[in-house]
């Protein structure tokens, strides 16, 4: 994509959530994941690349014991619609016993997320709790669900604050909807 084009998308899009309303949810689902989670030791894992923003910031938020850990397994790259979920990165972290929480940018049909409570729960996981900052209003292919979420947004497009457009956009300060 050209810097043109990549200006024409974010100057045309439509701001849906501003960047205080996210330190605000940030701020208060640190709180709930506080009080469910602060005795427990958990291994917390960022899905690279969306949730990198999202888990930064909520991580400084997190203020008792717990280990850091990634995973990178993308059903998109830098396409626009999902296929086959790519492994490029699993977690290096013993998860035998522990209470995992998987922390990702957005919540879609569902398939990433499950496969990857499965892949924690096989590595011998005592409990998978799942954090996202969107969910989208739309029918699952699976029945995973949030435990934790930040905003509900319609199934658009949506990009900023980890979400990308086509690579793009990752770093912008809210989220905005593809017009």
């Amino acid at each position: 994509m050209k810097t043109e084009e990549a200006y024409r998308i974010l100057n045309e899009a439509d701001l849906l959530i501003g960047e205080s309303e996210i330190a605000s949810a940030i701020d208060r689902l640190a709180a709930e994941i506080t009080a469910r989670l602060r005795e427990r030791n958990p291994a917390v894992i960022c899905i690279m690349n969306g949730g990198l923003i999202f888990c930064g910031q909520l991580l400084t938020r997190l203020v008792f014991p717990l280990t850091v850990d990634y995973v990178h397994a993308t059903r998109y790259g830098c396409e626009t619609s999902g296929g086959e979920l790519n492994w490029l990165v699993r977690p290096q972290s013993d998860l035998s016993g522990r209470t995992v929480l998987l922390v990702d940018d957005i919540f879609d049909e569902g398939l990433t997320l499950s496969a990857l409570v499965d892949f924690c729960r096989e590595r011998g996981a005592r409990e998978v709790l799942s954090a996202a900052l969107l969910e989208k209003r739309r029918s699952r292919r699976v029945s995973a669900e949030l435990d934790f979420k930040g905003f509900e947004v319609d199934n658009r497009f949506v990009f900023g604050c980890g979400l990308d457009y086509k690579g793009y956009w990752r770093n912008a300060p809210g989220i905005y909807a593809v017009s």
